[in-house]
């Protein structure tokens, strides 16, 4: 039974409409169900799917609340990406791109684009062929997906040019920072997350090449 609360959204992402949640717990049974046949999360998660995922998702709304233009790297199944396009609804003109090269995966995120009618679109490719079809974000995210100096690597062709990236990690994440500082520089603001005692979002900008000690030496 789901925990879903029209206050614990709220508090996750900002303002939210009733309709907006009304359609967010109409996801999530139309998210479980297509599990059933479609492994789309952890088994170990689907006891809370609402506050797992939902939220956790959520709380990237409240962190860049003016944003219109967003991608989603490996949505799989849509956390963060197709709630992002959830309260996308709510901000006039904004839409998001999710990359997706899981063909099972591109499926569910098309159909619950098209049942709900969201502003969001699937790139059903893998991440290094998907660099010429998303145009200038403002936002990149990304959620299990892979080690943080990976995603930077993904997703340098956009936060090289401007773009910030939203990024959600675990307990190891600062050992993950230290790893990337190898390869990129990078403005960083570390946000705990809203729904995991251990676990933040990292917001990540300005991203350029490190430059090696040796060549200041």
């Amino acid at each position: 039974m789901s925990a879903a609360s029209w206050t614990s959204l709220q508090e996750a992402a900002g303002p939210v409409s009733r309709e907006t949640f009304d359609r967010l717990v109409a996801f999530e049974q139309l998210f479980l169900k297509w599990n059933r046949s479609i492994n789309l999360a952890a088994p170990s998660t689907l006891d809370d799917v609402w506050g797992r995922h939902i939220l956790d998702s959520a709380q990237l709304g409240r962190i860049a609340p003016q944003a219109k233009r967003w991608v989603d790297l490996g949505s799989g199944g849509g956390f963060p990406g197709l709630v992002l396009a959830f309260l996308l609804v709510e901000r006039e003109g904004a839409s998001i791109d999710l990359v997706e090269s899981n063909r099972k995966k591109a499926s569910f995120l098309q159909a619950v684009i098209g049942q709900f009618g969201l502003p969001a679109r699937v790139i059903a490719r893998r991440i290094d062929d998907s660099y010429p079809l998303v145009s200038a974000p403002e936002i990149v995210t990304a959620r299990a997906l892979a080690s943080l100096p990976d995603l930077l690597d993904l997703s340098a062709p956009w936060l090289t040019k401007g773009a910030c990236a939203l990024f959600h990690k675990g307990r190891d994440y600062r050992a993950e920072v230290e790893e990337s500082t190898h390869r990129w520089a990078f403005d960083l603001v570390e946000h705990p997350s809203m729904t995991d005692p251990h676990g933040v979002v990292l917001e990540l900008s300005n991203l350029r090449p490190a430059i090696r000690n040796e060549l200041l030496a």
